[in-house]
């Protein structure tokens, strides 16, 4: 008998995982709601000698495969010819190979959305549950169609921040380069050429000091560098950790202007695919597990999830998200409203489309402004190296 894994909540709201044999997913989530628990996922347990290892895929590319197959299911084809089309036709191998093994498992007696559950690298969990739900309430097209709609905005919106970034980052990186350049190899030359003003103390000390701090960068950097790579790996190591993800998720909703941004747009991604999934029928306690790790940051998930256990209990979901004083109280108000009028899946998808357009009417400020201080700080630096080397040169030159 297959064995599956669950995570549920209790009457009081405190979350219980565990795992049971069941003949089937639906026996599996009845004698959970059996032993007084209300379940938030049930789910196969594969073997690990099962386990299939496929890589990513692109987000435009899911995007594509989850549109074409609504309207495959829309123009009356049925579910396997369909998934066997899709995958005949894909060029991508990552695809094509996931495509086949979910049609032998549908073929199988699989539902669609168990076989995706499979292959977590490919589907994410907010379109397994999405696909689920609209399998089990008849409007399997339209959850498809709104899951190619949210992970093709999801993408642009991720490549919008990446490209918004890419110049300042880029530029940061180039005006580094210059400086270390210039300090290390250009200023030590002048070292020996100012000997006779230095044995008179006539050489200015912006000079002196500026020649000293240029050679010992020549000794710093070669250390320097490595040691800076070697950091920056460990760090990078320790943010996937849960602690290091939280220490980062703080420090990134702190900072003085980008923190407005991180947090904004981690708030408009909660809006969206909670209201989403509720759109498409998905519970609400499920919803919101899923929501959380949607975010992208590990403080306003960890406010989430202690909403979830607030409702779990019976309260609405404005208080809770009120008392993390993180939300922003216009956005805790409106989801108060939403939920008084019965329309929290439309006004959170609004809510997410408000918070992006404000965002980027933010960030393209921000980048605006970031550009010509990051030149006005390079000018400053080479004026000062500048002015360093020409005032014992005139100074020279007067005495000669």
């Amino acid at each position: 008998m297959p064995e599956f894994k669950y995570s549920a909540r209790n009457a009081i709201g405190q979350k219980i995982e565990g795992s049971l044999n069941a003949s089937s997913e639906a026996d599996a989530v009845a004698s959970v709601t059996a032993n007084g628990l209300f379940p938030i996922e049930v789910k196969p347990i594969t073997p690990a000698a099962l386990s299939d290892k496929i890589g990513r895929v692109s987000a435009q590319r899911m995007a594509a495969f989850y549109s074409q197959l609504a309207d495959l299911l829309r123009g009356g084809v049925p579910l396997l010819r369909s998934l066997r089309i899709l995958q005949e036709q894909s060029s991508n191998g990552n695809l094509k190979s996931v495509l086949d093994k979910i049609y032998r498992r549908v073929e199988e007696g699989e539902t669609l959305a168990e076989a995706m559950m499979r292959y977590p690298t490919v589907f994410g969990e907010m379109a397994i549950q999405m696909v689920r739900a609209g399998a089990e309430g008849g409007f399997l097209e339209e959850s498809l169609e709104h899951v190619a709609h949210f992970t093709e905005s999801q993408d642009d919106l991720k490549n919008r921040v990446t490209g918004a970034a890419a110049y300042p980052i880029v530029l940061a990186v180039f005006l580094g380069i210059i400086i270390i350049l210039v300090l290390t190899v250009f200023v030590p030359q002048f070292d020996g050429l100012f000997d006779d003003l230095r044995e008179k103390n006539q050489l200015p000390l912006m000079t002196d000091l500026l020649i000293k701090f240029g050679k010992s960068m020549q000794v710093i950097v070669p250390i320097g560098i490595p040691l800076v790579i070697a950091g920056l790996f460990s760090l990078h190591r320790w943010s996937k950790k849960t602690q290091g993800r939280r220490f980062f998720d703080r420090m990134k909703i702190k900072l003085p202007i980008a923190g407005k941004l991180f947090e904004g747009f981690a708030v408009a991604r909660f809006c969206r695919v909670l209201g989403t999934l509720l759109r498409n029928g998905v519970p609400i306690l499920k919803s919101l597990d899923i929501s959380a790790d949607a975010t992208g940051n590990k403080i306003l998930g960890d406010a989430i999830q202690s909403a979830t256990e607030n409702i779990s209990s019976g309260q609405r979901l404005a208080a809770p998200l009120a008392a993390s004083k993180i939300f922003p109280a216009s956005v805790v108000e409106m989801i108060s409203v939403a939920e008084e009028s019965n329309t929290l899946d439309s006004i959170l998808i609004s809510i997410a489309d408000s918070l992006e357009k404000r965002n980027w009417r933010q960030l393209d400020i921000a980048v605006r402004f970031l550009e010509p201080l990051m030149l006005v700080v390079l000018g400053s630096v080479i004026l000062v190296i500048v002015m360093a080397i020409m005032l014992p040169i005139f100074r020279m030159s007067s005495i000669v």
